[in-house]
């Protein structure tokens, strides 16, 4: 199917353009609509892995996803600290009975980009359309990521559950008592119990970004080649894990620039005064490369190949912003730095499945806790980040609700004397002399880790061998691509894992689910970590409105993950990205998976100064 989507969107990016080229172009130099000589281009560092908004978790793939498919709700771009805003909601929802139902309205007069599916006839997003959409998270063959925010919670998804894995198929003509269209246009959903917290749900697009049912019956399990939302943009050309190219989805409703930064946010009062009124999107095409090697991004950012350097790699730190400043020789070249603190984490998972450093034993638990005394974190962060991150405390980060700057673990600590004490103490022993230790009973100790082919990895392998090696911990390195892995950890076969998350809610409960054990596997909870007091907490948590209470139940929460480890968590990144000033209103979501395309304008003068069109 993805050759049929490069001839097809090929033609239909060519068709639009010969037919509608010039409306757009004279419509855009009044302010209105998108100018298709206008050409966002930027690269990922990761690639892709699905178009489909329920099938993914990793944030590259929400980015895009985001840029074709609506959730109801969506952050404000230009709020800081973060704003749920409506996206196609007429207002915003409205939650009754204890935060136990949530009801919203749907602006009537949104369309689906064309498809032949639809037998050429305009397709309107209805409620039923949300309706089958969070449906598609029970379905078995999908094995959804966010299922754990549906399941048990939603009223009779309990029932559903045990109907659907007994036949191992979803069916979507049965009613869901707690997820129901109430007419053509609203939408209630029902929760077991108080949830204030579901409603972000509504603005994350593995959640509720809504798909046709047609085309989704059409494609069946290769819809995520097939993406048809109601988006600014729809794929136009698509060679997997290389190059994306999106265009403007020629029935994209009437939207206009907005929003509500501080008074005292100078950055975000330029943009809105800037572009405040202009019609969504600016921006006549996106293209998005695939570059996983650092040097070579930076490059195609210097040579003016790209607009944007999404994310300044570590290594040229000190070269593109010494002391955190950007260097006099780039900003004499009027090129532009955005640096934030993300609402992010990165973090080693332990498989608590796995035979090895599994288990909640006490020699179990100081085999984990060892390993993560010896880690390196200082070095990551100095060497390898070249100081663009902070020490984490907690495994959620500063600037979410429920952080508290005053709270503190151990989970940081770098004690190989301590570590080397617990492994004696439980019996790891270096027996015949190797310099390596084994396990108590004798067996070989080999510890299993799991990083990508990239020369950036390869600095985090070395940490991880002069870490482990200072404690007589023998480590394989085992490399691999990312969706290799990814389908690995689903299927609970890797025993160490090196990951970064962000924050896909301005709230830490939303970390904190990937620790819950009812989310186990491929619903977030990489580690199978399955702890009673844990998960008693986080029940309790999710039942409050933001309070103390709530937030000493999070740093209880905080306390079990250090004491048990089933992640070795170590820093909070500070991202950076550079722009050249022809990108006019660029501004780096705090939620980093949310798309921002649509908010952007390219200056066509300003370019001309940088690169010849």
């Amino acid at each position: 199917m993805i050759a049929n989507i490069r001839r097809t969107g090929a033609l239909a990016c060519a068709m639009i353009l010969a037919a509608a080229g010039h409306a757009a172009v004279a419509s855009a130099k009044d302010g209105q609509g998108p100018d298709l000589r206008k050409v966002l281009r930027y690269a990922f560092e990761v690639a892709e892995t699905s178009m489909d908004p329920q099938k993914v978790s990793d944030v590259y793939s929400n980015i895009v996803n985001n840029a074709q498919f609506d959730s109801p709700l969506r952050y404000d771009y230009l709020a800081r600290p973060t704003k749920l805003v409506p996206n196609v909601t007429v207002g915003m929802p409205e939650f009754t009975d204890n935060y136990r139902t949530l009801t919203f309205k749907i602006r009537p007069g949104i369309y689906f980009a064309p498809h032949e599916v639809f037998g050429g006839k305009k397709r309107e997003l209805t409620a039923e359309d949300y309706v089958y959409t969070i449906k598609r998270l029970f379905d078995p063959k999908l094995s959804a990521p966010l299922l754990a925010e549906v399941e048990g919670y939603i009223v009779g998804s309990d029932e559903m559950m045990k109907r659907v894995r007994k036949a191992n198929k979803m069916d979507y003509d049965t009613p869901l008592e707690g997820l129901k269209a109430l007419d053509r246009y609203t939408v209630q959903i029902k929760l077991n119990d108080p949830k204030p917290n579901w409603i972000y749900n509504l603005a994350d697009c593995r959640v509720s970004c809504a798909v046709a049912r047609e085309v989704v019956e059409k494609y069946g399990e290769d819809i995520g080649s097939n993406p048809v939302g109601t988006g600014a943009y729809r794929i136009a050309f698509w060679k997997r894990s290389s190059k994306m190219v999106f265009e403007p989805n020629p029935n994209f409703r009437e939207e206009y620039f907005s929003g509500e930064p501080a008074a005292d946010d100078k950055e975000g009062q330029e943009i809105l005064a800037r572009l405040k009124g202009r019609r969504l999107p600016m921006v006549g095409k996106v293209e998005v490369y695939i570059i996983e090697e650092r040097q070579p991004r930076f490059l195609a950012f210097q040579n003016v190949e790209h607009d944007l350097l999404w994310i300044v790699p570590e290594d040229f730190a000190n070269l593109v912003m010494p002391n955190n400043k950007l260097a006099p020789g780039l900003e004499k070249q009027g090129i532009r730095l955005s640096q934030i603190a993300a609402l992010d984490i990165t973090y080693a998972v332990f498989n608590m499945n796995d035979p090895l450093v599994g288990g909640y034993s006490p020699d179990k638990v100081a085999l984990r806790r060892a390993i993560s005394l010896a880690y390196k974190t200082h070095d990551e962060i100095a060497i390898i980040r070249k100081g663009q991150a902070i020490p984490a405390h907690t495994p959620y980060s500063p600037g979410v609700i429920g952080y508290d700057p005053n709270f503190k673990t151990s989970a940081n600590e770098y004690n190989p004397a301590k570590a080397k004490a617990l492994l004696d103490m439980y019996g790891y022993v270096d027996r015949d002399g190797d310099g390596y230790r084994e396990m108590p009973d004798g067996k070989p100790l080999v510890l299993q880790h799991h990083t990508s082919p990239t020369a950036r990895d390869q600095q985090f392998d070395e940490l991880w061998k002069r870490s482990m090696d200072e404690i007589g911990l023998k480590i394989n390195i085992n490399k691999g691509k990312w969706p290799d892995h990814l389908k690995a950890s689903n299927a609970g076969k890797l025993m160490m894992w090196q990951l970064g998350g962000s924050a896909s809610s301005p709230d830490a409960s939303g970390t904190l689910l990937n620790l819950y054990g009812p989310t186990a596997g491929f619903k977030g909870n990489r580690a199978f970590f399955k702890l009673p007091a844990y998960d008693e907490a986080y029940e309790k948590a999710e039942q409050l409105p933001h309070s103390p209470e709530r937030t000493r139940l999070y740093q209880e929460m905080a306390r079990l993950m250090v004491a048990y480890a089933p992640w070795k968590i170590n820093t909070h990144r500070i991202i950076s990205d550079l722009y050249y000033p022809h990108v006019i209103g660029f501004r780096r979501p705090m939620v980093q998976s949310q798309n921002w395309w649509r908010f952007i304008d390219i200056d066509l003068e300003l370019r001309k100064k940088y690169v010849t069109q």
